[in-house]
């Protein structure tokens, strides 16, 4: 199933930007937006987003800079701040509360926006991360953001992806074959590289990591929550995610996976699916 696409147009200091989208299920359904993570584009979400389908509008962004959004011609707008505002437009475009799924850094977009006084968010997944973030994963992730790679075709896009992101624990072939194709974008000189801006990275390089506490904005969230956490993550520590189930979060441990599960195989899913269709708001 392709999904329809489209984009919301936003405002940063640099100017005007487009964020491209991807849609899947009947316009008037329940709104649920899925936010991918740093290096990765909306597309990951897709068999989530066709079982999701049958019962909400499931809006998936690629954030700026990444996947068919635009980029950022001044690279220290790549932080979170900036993704948040252009969420806030997407958001604005719909006048109706929505379910949230966010990967990582589409879960600390998240995280802020359900704080808010007033947010739309009615229902909260949070896929392997937490109010707290260790500085030892945020070092591993400063050095992993390199420039990318060429690849002369997709089967060496899905090499390439299958090793840095063992971790997701992809659940097929198929699947890794999917991602791969929607990672890549084409080079002039036709080969392949990945479907971000590198730049992305500049922001990330350019200091030392500091460990990240936002428990103070974790503790104004008041709506339903779900915390997913990979068994061996180094991003979500098994006392965050406790802390998380004490504060009132519901937990789903994914079993033999890292940072960040996939989102891809059925169990997940389905818990996703029914967590968020218990929501009485939407």
């Amino acid at each position: 199933m392709e999904p329809r696409t489209g984009s919301v147009r936003y405002m940063l200091a640099d100017g005007f930007h487009h964020m491209a989208t991807a849609e899947w299920g009947a316009a008037d359904a329940p709104p649920v937006i899925c936010v991918h993570g740093l290096t990765r584009q909306g597309r990951d979400f897709d068999r989530l987003a066709e079982v999701l389908s049958a019962d909400f509008r499931v809006i998936c962004p690629d954030l700026p800079g990444r996947g068919h959004s635009d980029w950022l011609s001044d690279p220290g707008l790549y932080h979170p701040a900036s993704y948040v505002h252009a969420l806030t437009h997407l958001l604005a475009d719909i006048p109706r509360p929505v379910g949230w799924v966010g990967t990582s850094l589409g879960g600390i977009c998240g995280l802020i926006l359900a704080a808010q006084p007033g947010t739309p968010i009615a229902r909260l997944v949070l896929n392997d991360i937490g109010p707290v973030i260790p500085v030892e994963a945020l070092a591993r992730i400063r050095d992993y953001m390199l420039p990318p790679p060429e690849f002369e075709d997709f089967a060496g896009v899905e090499a390439y992806l299958r090793i840095v992101h063992a971790p997701f624990g992809v659940p097929d072939a198929e699947a890794w074959a999917t991602m791969a194709r929607h990672s890549a974008r084409r080079l002039p000189s036709g080969k392949l590289t990945l479907h971000y801006d590198p730049a992305i990275a500049i922001p990330i390089r350019a200091e030392e990591p500091k460990a990240v506490n936002l428990m103070p904005l974790w503790q104004k969230i008041a709506i339903p929550r779900l915390t997913i956490r990979g068994e061996t993550s180094d991003l979500l520590l098994p006392e965050t995610f406790a802390d998380m189930e004490r504060s009132g979060s519901r937990g789903l441990v994914v079993p033999d996976v890292g940072h960040a599960p996939s989102l891809m195989d059925e169990k997940t899913i389905d818990a996703i699916h029914v967590f968020l269709r218990e929501n009485e708001r939407f």
